[in-house]
């Protein structure tokens, strides 16, 4: 039962992270509308509320299902990214890029679905262990937000080529929507079709006719990280030997929390782990950022009138990024312990790759490179969010995570704004004009920002190497989905 109520809660939760992509570009759209008469204060009040809304959703079902953080955080950044590029389709089509409609469907379509789907939304116990049916849930989710990407990919691709009717546009869009909300026929299923559950006897049941409990509480807790509820055979000395200094008087009895463990943010802000990770992610994604920010004028330096094919690709494949590396990191982790910071060293090195193609300015080469980008950025966005909650617990996850993402930010003023955009102003100066055209404009701009991800490849090997000991911990037993007394019987055999 609880299973189906975690699953339930999360399973609405594309929709809303759907809405969120669909808010992050209304609110750009209505606030560039009405700054002329509003100002800044009310552009800020725009941008504040659906972020924190994004926000509150990842965290809420993080704890929901501590056993698949990988692969619920790849869904829900997934439909975050998706979700821009499906509603700017929509905008275009049936909108008419016309911002009263837009605010029109914005005061009473997303109000009406938030409330409908607000009762699902909730932290729930989860199951002891995998649930089957849920990893069928996911499985169905992802495949329909592909489908949708591919569709939403066509839609601007072969439209910027040849001319498609309107209905045919329509038909596509329309069939969009209904993929991307087919996850809420999950829940649909769940309350009005539960399955009967079947108590299997339990063998260890034995135990208790003799007097003895039979404890089946499993090792994971769910607001815990795992590996508070693991026994770590490699510090067994050190914690005799802790004991027989407490008992001396030598060392005070109270202790910090180990890596895996649920920190505080005074107690994760000293570990060297904490701040690794945090640059791992600022200089990863800041870079990918500022190539997302400048890559209309990158096109127009090389050639390319029309960028939008190119922002598209991008966005698919930052969508695949998002999606794929969250099911892919967590079953490397549960198979060989393989710490997720492997796929963001290797992020990039790929992105080393990938600003080298962009020095060359050729359009022969821009197209790959946006694909190979656009993944690797994704990738980095997606995959620290499991990576902070499996060090630093989950007890205070919300706000340990919400400094992480000042990476992003502060990534996009230092590269973006003070490197990137000066150094394009000053090469547009040299050519008379305030639009730079040549490979010039952001030769100089790539050629660092590979150096900064050859720099952030190498934090990711360092920080790799120092917490590999806590994913074997984690997730190298064999025994951390298993019932205590199990565990035991195993342990003594």
């Amino acid at each position: 039962m609880m299973s189906e109520r975690a699953s339930l809660c999360f399973l609405v939760t594309p929709v809303a992270s759907f809405l969120h992509g669909w808010s992050s570009l209304s609110v750009l759209v209505l606030a560039s509308s009405a700054m002329d008469s509003f100002g800044f204060p009310l552009l800020r009040l725009f941008l504040v509320f659906p972020f924190g809304c994004s926000f509150r959703l990842l965290v809420t079902n993080m704890k929901n299902f501590p056993l698949s953080r990988g692969t619920v955080a790849g869904i829900l950044k997934g439909y975050s990214a998706i979700g821009g590029a499906v509603y700017t389709v929509i905008y275009n089509v049936f909108l008419d890029q016309s911002s009263t409609k837009l605010l029109m469907f914005l005061s009473l379509g997303i109000p009406i679905i938030c409330f409908a789907m607000m009762y699902f939304i909730r932290p729930c116990a989860p199951a002891s262990g995998e649930d089957s049916s849920e990893h069928v849930h996911f499985v169905f989710t992802q495949a329909m937000a592909c489908l949708a990407a591919v569709i939403v990919l066509i839609i601007t691709v072969v439209g910027n080529v040849i001319s498609v009717s309107s209905s045919v546009t329509f038909t596509l869009v329309g069939l969009v929507i209904v993929l991307l909300v087919s996850p809420l026929a999950i829940p649909v299923k769940m309350t009005f079709f539960r399955k009967k559950s079947v108590k299997k006897p339990n063998p260890l049941a034995k135990s208790a006719e003799g007097g003895e409990s039979n404890p089946t509480n499993p090792l994971l807790r769910p607001s815990s990280s795992l590996g508070s509820f693991i026994e770590m055979e490699n510090d067994d000395a050190s914690d005799i030997q802790t004991l027989l200094a407490e008992g001396g008087g030598a060392v005070e009895k109270k202790r910090g929390p180990r890596r895996g463990e649920d920190f505080r943010m005074r107690e994760a802000l000293v570990k060297a782990d904490f701040w690794l990770l945090w640059f791992l992610y600022f200089l990863g994604v800041g870079s990918g950022v500022t190539v997302l920010n400048n890559l209309a004028q990158v096109g127009i330096a090389v050639g390319i009138d029309n960028t939008t094919v190119l922002l598209c690709v991008f966005s698919f494949f930052n969508f695949v990024g998002r999606l794929s590396s969250g099911a892919i990191s967590e079953h490397f982790v549960k198979s060989r312990a393989m710490p997720r910071t492997v796929w963001m060293t290797l992020a990039q090195f790929l992105m080393v790759l990938a600003f080298i193609l962009y020095a060359f300015s050729s359009t022969a080469t821009l197209y790959p490179a946006t694909a190979l980008l656009g993944t690797c950025y994704g990738l980095q966005y997606a995959l620290m969010v499991p990576t902070a909650s499996e060090l630093f617990g989950l007890e205070h996850f919300g706000i340990i995570y919400s400094f992480m993402i000042l990476g992003n930010p502060i990534g996009a003023v230092l590269f973006s704004g003070l490197l990137a955009g000066r150094l394009y102003d000053a090469e547009a100066i040299k050519q008379g004009s305030s639009t730079c055209y040549g490979p010039e404009c952001f030769k100089l701009t790539f050629v660092i920002l590979s150096c900064v991800c050859g720099v952030a490849a190498i934090l990711g090997v360092i920080l790799t190497i120092r917490i590999r000991p806590v994913y074997q911990s984690l997730y190298g037993s064999r025994f951390y989905r298993l019932p205590q007394e199990k565990v035991r019987s195993l342990r003594q055999a």
